[in-house]
């Protein structure tokens, strides 16, 4: 009698940012660890370009410059069960810890294509901002004073060719110093100010195989 194939609903859990940012996938427990490290990273948006590792039952998992065991072990070996839990943990500089849960275990729909992502919330920090402190900062940096300051430098401006004949200037014969370096900043700060959660491109990223892509480090 053959086994019957299982899949596993996680939810994904970003720790140290709020509000909450998490995604919610749905695997067969026949995924290894290395490529559920690819799913992770899709759904997450990261780029796969630092280590990784898994943390489950005291035992690491992940790269193997951490001197982690072999990531290359299915999950059905574990013997999860229902809301059991175990971290992940990406770019051990920055350390971006996730917490993974077993939200259900469920037979394995043949008519379905996995991973798939069924949803979650709150775009992913940027890479190698400074982990959840240094992107704390600079959030709170995209809406306060100095991000005002800037937007008003660039409404005068707009404001003063408005008055005048630009026909036949360019833009870039426009632009004064100060106007360009405010416009600069205001650009950095866009990663840093709270984007929505795309299922879609999510799932239109699994399609094209990235996660198995992304399950090998990527070369900076």
């Amino acid at each position: 009698m053959l086994a019957l194939r299982e899949t596993f609903q996680l939810k994904i859990r970003l720790l140290g940012i709020s509000p909450m940012i998490w995604r919610r996938v749905l695997v067969p427990s026949s995924v290894t660890l290395r490529e559920l490290h690819g799913v992770l990273q899709v759904a997450m948006s990261w780029d796969s370009i630092h280590l990784f590792q898994f943390d489950i039952h005291a035992v690491n998992y992940g790269s193997r410059e951490l001197h982690a065991a072999s990531s290359d072990i299915p999950l059905h070996d574990f013997g999860f069960r229902q809301n059991d839990r175990f971290a992940y943990i990406y770019d051990m500089g920055d350390y971006w810890k996730h917490e993974v849960r077993i939200e259900d275990i469920s037979v394995t729909d043949p008519k379905k294509k996995y991973p798939v992502c069924i949803g979650g919330s709150g775009s992913c920090p940027p890479e190698d901002c400074g982990g959840p402190h240094g992107f704390l900062d600079r959030r709170d940096d995209a809406n306060g004073y100095e991000a005002w300051t800037d937007m008003d430098v660039m409404a005068e401006w707009l404001g003063d060719i408005m008055q005048i004949d630009t026909t036949d200037k360019t833009v870039r014969e426009l632009l004064s110093e100060d106007v360009e370096m405010a416009m600069e900043r205001v650009v950095s700060r866009g990663a840093y100010i709270a984007g929505k959660f795309s299922r879609k491109t999510v799932n239109r990223a699994f399609r094209a195989g990235r996660h198995r892509e992304l399950m090998h480090q990527q070369l900076m």
